[in-house]
């Protein structure tokens, strides 16, 4: 009589350590295969301080960001510069191309679309297709009523294309 327990007792272990097994192998393969990655659900994010938005936005793998600039502040404003970096840290910010002054005359409620090189520290950026870009974007502007210069300072993540 002991041994049919005994018995009884092997036969669950080893059916529950089999579907554990299995189990453990599935699981190993997906997260091998990326399906517990969550950054490739995430769409791209562009969050700015208030009156300021970015309806649209895009990199390519040599880290050429392509974004329109939603500009809703309560004055006309001509953008300076413009940057972008992994970190919090302004480096090679670049001026508009907009011969003869350089800068980039915003009337309230008005886009702009530009195109900028992002940093990885004081790298150019480069990225493979379908990982994502963590970082800042940097706008210096003017605003046209009290003629002071302020900077923007904004968090991206955006999927490489």
């Amino acid at each position: 009589m002991n041994a049919k327990k005994l018995q009884s007792a092997m036969e669950y272990l080893m059916t529950y350590g089999w579907a554990i097994l299995i189990l453990a192998v599935v699981l190993g393969a997906l997260y091998g295969l990326g399906v517990f990655n969550a950054g490739r659900f995430l769409g791209s994010q562009c969050l700015l301080q208030a009156g300021f938005s970015c309806p649209s936005l895009s990199m390519s793998s040599n880290g050429l960001l392509t974004l329109n600039l939603l500009q809703a502040t309560d004055s006309p404003i001509n953008i300076t510069a413009y940057g972008c970096n992994t970190n919090d840290t302004i480096i090679e910010m670049q001026t508009p191309y907009n011969p003869p002054s350089n800068q980039v005359t915003m009337q309230i409620s008005s886009n702009y679309t530009f195109t900028v090189q992002c940093y990885s520290g004081a790298n150019p950026f480069s990225g493979t297709p379908g990982s994502n870009f963590n970082g800042y974007l940097f706008i210096n502007y003017t605003n046209l009523e009290t003629g002071f210069p302020e900077t923007v300072v904004g968090k991206l993540v955006v999927r490489v294309t």
